[in-house]
């Protein structure tokens, strides 16, 4: 732009920047248990691989930030600490040089799967005298719905495993289709993620999965607590909304379903399909819930979809995905062809890989929250919950777990 002669040039103006107004909570300090709790809970069962991926080849896994050495013999899978603790060598790296041990490939240390006792130390002879002196800990294994599950506790006795399930699973006939991923993230923004109440409506708008689906702008949602779940229920669901100053906003278009007009609780946008007996006798209050350490379920009227958040370490853990129909016999072949034909690909895959991106690049806390978080507070709290009613019971117990830091 010119300037006419003798005259200044000014500078446009520019509107002062302001800081935003964004200060929220700056950490997860009102839920000290869930905030140390970077690598996981420990005292609870979790699933680490699958059985048919454990063999009589040592193998190595992480879980809650701990080394593990995985181990088939005779049939069943064991678990010890991956590391020898004479100079701190993975037995994974080793081999079974006796049936019933697992030997340490640098001096052949070796200890029985079962009790973690040293058996023998090889280059020592037949009468070393270090054996008896050692034991190797060792973890509780057991083996459900084609997985591998390992116990990490802090001296107690380990549950039994379908106290941990999801009840359903325990008693009724039941066919599986799954996925075990790693995956980059804190685990507590991966099942944060999978309870979050907002974010399947704007998210997962685009996932194939729910291309042909209505899909609601936003909910008027409660949570309710049965047992050691809690409960996403449903009260109303809008399918359009016009926002002042910007206009209407929908989720639907031409080729998607007709939104339902009754609320459903049995699948987040209902259907037309009849309930199966098995989730009907069940009479869950809402078709999301959670437990600990990290379970999701989610409630859709012939199938339900549960997700396990495996903590590996602080930064990364494990996916654990499965599509369960109870039915038996020949009614199971066309859920193997359905699976591995699409489904697979389209709900673990493509679907949950939206989920995958947006745990990845979560970054929290600090952290503004709105009203649906009241999901992500109710499970923070009964994280904390369960986990001081066990520290007490632990400590009943003459057993001292590690708490969280103190408050500075």
């Amino acid at each position: 732009m010119s300037v006419p002669s003798g005259q200044k040039a000014t500078a446009p103006r520019r509107r002062p920047s302001r800081p935003g107004g964004l200060p929220g909570r700056q950490d997860w300090s009102s839920w000290p248990r869930y905030q140390a709790a970077a690598a996981g809970f420990r005292g609870y069962w979790y699933p680490v691989t699958y059985s048919s991926q454990v063999t009589g080849r040592p193998r190595q896994i992480t879980l809650l930030g701990e080394k593990i050495v995985l181990l088939r013999d005779s049939g069943t899978v064991y678990a010890l600490r991956d590391r020898c603790p004479h100079r701190g060598v993975p037995l994974s790296e080793g081999s079974q040089q006796f049936p019933g041990t697992i030997s340490c490939p640098y001096h052949g240390w070796t200890f029985d799967l079962r009790s973690g006792e040293l058996k023998a130390a090889i280059t020592d002879g037949p009468a070393s005298p270090i054996c008896g002196k050692v034991t190797q800990p060792t973890y509780p294994t057991a083996e459900r719905l084609g997985m591998v599950w390992v116990f990490v506790g802090d001296g107690e006795d380990a549950p039994p495993i379908d106290d941990q399930l999801p009840e359903e699973l325990v008693d009724n006939a039941a066919i599986v289709g799954s996925r075990i991923q790693p995956r980059p993230g804190n685990w507590r923004f991966a099942c944060e993620n999978g309870y979050d109440e907002g974010h399947a409506k704007y998210l997962h708008r685009t996932a194939l999965w729910r291309l042909f689906k209505p899909m609601p702008v936003w909910n008027e949602t409660r949570v309710v607590q049965r047992g050691r779940w809690i409960y996403r229920v449903q009260d109303e669901q809008h399918w359009e909304a016009d926002f002042p100053g910007l206009g209407k906003w929908s989720n639907q278009a031409w080729f998607k379903l007709k939104p339902p007009k009754a609320v459903a609780n049995i699948g987040n946008t209902g259907g037309h399909r009849e309930v199966n007996p098995v989730i009907a006798a069940q009479d869950y209050p809402g078709f999301a819930s959670v437990s600990m350490p990290g379970v999701l379920r989610i409630v859709y009227p012939t199938f339900i979809h549960y997700e396990f958040y495996v903590p590996v370490d602080q930064d990364s853990h494990l996916y654990v995905g499965a599509l369960v129909e109870f039915t038996r016999g020949i009614r199971t072949l066309p859920f193997y062809a359905k699976y591995l034909g699409f489904v697979r690909w389209l709900f673990h895959g493509q679907f949950s890989g939206q989920d995958r991106w947006m745990v990845e690049v979560t970054d929290a806390p600090p952290e503004r929250l709105y009203r649906p978080d009241d999901s992500l507070l109710r499970w923070r709290k009964l994280a904390e919950d369960t986990c001081e009613a066990r520290a007490e019971r632990l400590r009943g117990d003459g057993i001292h777990p590690p708490g969280p830091p103190p408050a500075d």
